[in-house]
């Protein structure tokens, strides 16, 4: 199978997940065809091309379906080799950055819901305290990743740059909806610069979705929980 195959991504453009698959296939300058799913709503080619887990995102490869947003990331990287790593090419390194992406899914993401979902000032205390947690501990990392440069891939956008990078603007809207900083100059001033240079950078800046959009998505789906 030739890497210059036909290229499709089926997801929604509010989802992180799909955007590291969008990000990752523009860093390797690769042309695709975006088939919008709507939210809520799984159509007839995706639960054909993903009937274990039936989610976005899914990127189909000369006919061939590969799933879970990370895994096609990895793909891409290991399939296109005449752009830009995305994987560190050392060993621990390349470790390193998997275990960050694993930390980032299973624990900040959670947490960061748990901002837009309390109820009452003792409950958001409590989850933005561990937000901020899982904040400092990936400002670590990113010192320890980074080794002083301008990404935690290094002088390009890598793996765990993607994997995080991919919830900068949900972060925003959780500020925003629960009246929070947890992206600060201050307090996590590594990150912060960080997360101006992977914004802005070409391959990124059109594909995160504006804040505003994802507040209303987000308020939409916390109305509908509580009518359930």
């Amino acid at each position: 199978m030739a890497p210059n195959d036909d290229v499709k991504v089926l997801g929604a453009p509010p989802s992180p997940f799909v955007n590291r698959v969008q990000i990752a296939l523009n860093l390797k300058s690769i042309n695709y065809e975006f088939l919008e799913q709507k939210v809520g709503f799984k159509s007839e080619l995706l639960l054909k091309s993903n009937p274990v887990h039936k989610k976005v995102p899914v990127m189909i490869h000369g006919g061939k379906p590969i799933c879970e947003s990370l895994i096609i990331v990895q793909y891409i990287d290991e399939v296109w080799t005449d752009g830009p790593s995305i994987l560190p090419l050392d060993p621990y390194d390349r470790a390193m950055a998997r275990f960050w992406a694993a930390y980032v899914d299973d624990k900040l993401w959670p947490t960061l819901k748990g901002i837009r979902i309390a109820e009452g000032e003792e409950a958001k205390a409590a989850a933005l305290e561990q937000v901020m947690e899982a904040m400092m501990l990936l400002e670590d990392a990113y010192a320890k990743c980074g080794k002083g440069k301008d990404f935690f891939g290094g002088d390009t956008i890598g793996y765990l740059d993607i994997a995080l990078g991919s919830f900068l603007r949900w972060l925003r809207a959780t500020e925003k909806m629960g009246d929070v900083k947890v992206l600060d100059e201050t307090k996590t001033p590594r990150l912060f610069g960080w997360a101006k240079r992977f914004s802005s950078n070409a391959a990124v800046k059109d594909v995160l979705p504006e804040v505003e959009k994802l507040v209303e998505i987000a308020k939409f789906f916390a109305a509908k929980a509580k009518a359930q």
